[in-house]
């Protein structure tokens, strides 16, 4: 069985062999019957009597563990046998059955709370927690009075009221003052409730604190981490109190980083990463405790690099950029990238630059292709932020060969710098020729797309010079496969053919220094990692929504189907059934015979004629077009075109064709102030009816806020005649159905909208009666969802 090898057919022997008087024969038959039970609740019923028997032994091992496999068997039938061994269990004199009977009255609330409930267990785990002399017990029964109340809380007031007893002061001083007798997991398990008691007056803060001090001593690094979380959370209001934390808990987290294995040591770092970014002054004469050790594996120093970038100021930069330019010759590639991007993030966030600024200028003078790449793309945000260094670093990036960087965001830096200082490097414009020349060699759109915009920057710098390799470079953007890169070529030509100053103002505008780079994390991300210190939350760098499976979100699911829901504004408890369906989309793509008739109309006529951009990049039309000014700065040299590939080209770009007037607007659509659509009717119109919108729009970060009560976003959207008739789930998280009427018809709009209040976006499917009226509705609703939190 521990091998995985099905052994389910031997149930029938096993469970005769459970009769047995050895200890261990009897330990291994229980392990087999508590593993196969559900598979065979017919056989496990002949177990029963033995476990009921050897619950009452006189060895206080043999009824622990006859507890302990009656209460694994899990079969929802049993529920009836095992209320009296557990009420028994509880009063039993040995600790270790008590210690049993607690866990499996947890045990028992999953398989049936209703039994637990009426037998009273909560109550008697709640006297046992506060009577009992042993810890284990005392931490089993508060172990297991968490879990059973928080969840029966969802059902009733009272257990909610009993939550809130917990984390009362008498029962959080109690278990307090018995840490020292608790196990490690005990001790967690007991401040984990501290963190969350919430003190009357400051001198209870100090009480709790005074008790505590010495976990921060501990050698287990959890407990420290678990004693840190109450001190910090209990000290959020008092920002004298809160900073000296901050000095107290230092020593202990720098103890355990450099003590135990390599994974405590992550764990550590992570939530010094957190603190450090909370408070980085603090940690900062502490830089070196932070260095790159040769045995650290690399996650724990690409930690430390973090750190290092962190805590960087005046002080300490020196030191710390020094450190960092060694690590830059590493053998382990990825962290030499790393120490590489350090140290162009210090130098992005510090005044005085000059000598980070040599350094990094040291790096591209290393043959290596990556610390090349990584380095110019640092050299390039420098850039950005201080135009004040573009002389010393054109000197040096003027010297590189794009030849020799291979990597695409190494060499899209280079092109962007070719283009924003072309005037100023002579050579600029023959290196983005040459690689205009070998524009089918370079197989990444990044630097494809950077390097259109370079060469008309240069264009607009360089006029004379340009023109000729702008035609060619706008040529092959064209004929590009890639949609973004030839969407980009497509739009430069139409913006030089409508007027070349505008197309000057659009591309190459005066610069403004970027005086803050965007951080990739929110500080309201921040702060709800900080609430879950000591916690997954921590390490993964994200709340702990974003990463628990569905089945911790509660019922809410990304689904088709409308179970789970709750029906109408107000009732809760009332759900629809609906059944799942598959979205058919085939209405949404053309048949073969619409695709050669839509190929035949854009060929003009001619089944072989192919689209051929300019090698140049003027025809005789688009001169025609120009002032004399402009046209002097793009003189025709290229080849000329017939007046049939002439109409197709201008066909294609919209120049030089007559417009047809567009189509008067529809008229605007009003909405029933009334509707009526009952459930059932819903549900079948939203099987039947095909998808006729699906997009994403954003809420104001005052309607994200205020999607905390989803009834304000359902009375919202009825003040614009829009009902909601079901909608469920749990924070970020939530889903709708809403309806609507179309005024003085019977055709409906049916609308599922899933909204996300981390990122603030709503997804919207809409189907309707009138499918041509839907781009109607989905303006009017998404206006209306727009509007949500400002009034």
């Amino acid at each position: 069985m521990t091998a995985g090898i099905d052994v389910s057919a031997a149930f029938g022997e096993m469970v005769l062999c459970s009769a047995t008087s050895d200890v261990v024969t009897k330990k291994m038959c229980y392990l087999y019957v508590g593993a196969h039970a559900r598979a065979h609740p017919d056989l496990a019923l002949l177990t029963i009597n033995f476990l009921q028997r050897d619950c009452r032994d006189q060895d206080p091992t043999i009824r622990g563990l006859a507890l302990r496999s009656l209460c694994s068997l899990r079969v929802p039938n049993f529920v009836e046998y095992l209320v009296t061994p557990l009420t028994t269990g509880l009063k039993d004199p040995s600790a270790y059955v008590r210690m049993i009977a607690a866990v499996g009255a947890a045990k028992l609330y999953h398989i049936s709370a209703t039994a637990c409930i009426d037998a009273d267990l909560p109550a008697s785990l709640k006297a046992l927690m506060l009577s009992d002399p042993d810890a284990q017990v005392v931490a089993n029964c508060l172990h297991s009075l968490q879990e059973i109340w928080t969840l029966e809380a969802a059902n009733s007031e009272a257990a909610a009221r009993e939550i809130e007893t917990l984390y009362s002061k008498p029962v959080v001083f109690y278990l307090l003052n018995k840490i020292k007798e608790f196990s490690e997991w005990a001790q967690c398990l007991v401040l984990e409730l501290a963190s969350k008691f919430l003190p009357s007056d400051n001198n209870e803060i100090f009480d709790i604190m005074n008790l505590l001090e010495d976990r921060l001593q501990h050698a287990n690094g959890a407990v420290v981490l678990s004693t840190i979380k109450v001190f910090l959370h209990l000290t959020m209001s008092m920002t004298d109190v809160h900073q000296q934390v901050y000095e107290r808990i230092k020593a202990p987290l720098l103890t355990l980083v450099g003590a135990g294995s390599p994974e405590q040591s992550y764990a550590v770092l992570c939530h010094l990463h957190l603190l450090v970014m909370r408070a980085p002054m603090l940690f900062s004469s502490d830089y070196k405790s932070f260095y790159c050790q040769f045995s650290d594996p690399s996650y724990v120093k690409k930690l430390k690099l973090e750190m290092l970038t962190a805590i960087a100021n005046e002080s300490n930069t020196y030191e710390i950029v020094t450190e960092l330019c060694e690590y830059a010759g590493n053998v382990d590639v990825p962290i030499a990238r790393e120490s590489i991007r350090a140290v162009g993030k210090i130098a992005l966030q510090q005044y005085d630059v000059n000598a980070i600024v040599d350094r990094l200028l040291q790096f591209l003078e290393m043959d290596k292709d990556y610390v090349t790449a990584e380095t110019l793309v640092l050299v390039k945000d420098l850039l950005r932020k201080y135009p004040q260094w573009s002389h010393d670093c054109i000197a040096v990036v003027g010297n590189i060969s794009s030849k020799n960087i291979q990597e695409p965001k190494g060499k899209a830096a280079l092109i962007w710098m070719l283009g924003e200082y072309s005037q100023d490097m002579h050579d600029a414009l023959y290196v983005l020729e040459s690689l205009v020349e070998n524009w089918d060699e370079e197989h990444s759109p990044e630097v494809r797309l950077h390097l259109l915009t370079a060469v008309m920057k240069c264009f607009f710098k360089r006029p004379p010079e340009t023109q000729k390799a702008l035609g060619a470079t706008l040529a092959a953007g064209l004929s590009d496969t890639h949609q973004d890169v030839h969407d980009r070529a497509l739009f430069y030509y139409r913006l030089l053919q409508y007027d070349p100053a505008v197309a000057e103002r659009v591309v190459n505008p005066p610069k403004q220094a970027v005086s803050v780079f965007a951080d990739t994390q929110s500080s309201e991300m921040k702060d709800r990692i900080f609430d879950e210190f000591n916690s997954l939350s921590v390490v993964y760098q994200k709340p702990s929504y974003m990463f628990t499976d569905k089945e911790h979100r509660g019922p809410f699911e990304y689904s088709e189907d409308l179970t789970n829901l709750a029906v109408g504004t107000e009732a809760q408890e009332n759900v629809i059934s609906a059944q799942r369906y598959q979205e058919n989309d085939n209405d949404l793509l053309l048949s073969t015979s619409d695709k050669e008739d839509n190929g035949t109309r854009a060929s003009n006529g001619s089944a072989t004629s192919t689209y051929n951009a300019p090698s140049d990049l003027i025809g005789s039309s688009l001169i025609s077009s120009q002032t004399p000014a402009e046209a002097s700065l793009i003189n025709t040299g290229g080849p000329t075109y017939s007046s049939q590939s002439n109409f197709s080209l201008d066909d294609l770009l919209g120049l030089g064709v007559t417009e047809t007037p567009a189509p008067p607007p529809p008229p605007a659509l009003t909405l029933n102030s009334k509707p009526v659509l009952d459930p059932g009717t819903f549900q079948r119109k939203w099987g039947q009816l095909a998808l006729a919108l699906t997009q994403e729009c954003s809420l104001s970060p005052q309607g994200a806020a205020s999607l905390m009560n989803p009834q304000s976003l359902i009375r919202h959207m009825q003040s614009n005649y829009i009902q909601c008739i079901a909608s469920g789930g749990q924070p970020p998280n939530y889903k709708f159905f809403f309806y609507a009427q179309k005024d003085g018809a019977t055709a409906f709009f049916l609308v599922e909208c899933i909204v996300n209040t981390a990122s603030a976006k709503a997804q919207l499917k809409i189907k309707g009666d009138d499918g041509t009226a839907a781009e109607a509705f989905s303006t009017l609703f998404q206006s209306a969802l727009s509007k949500f939190g400002l009034s």
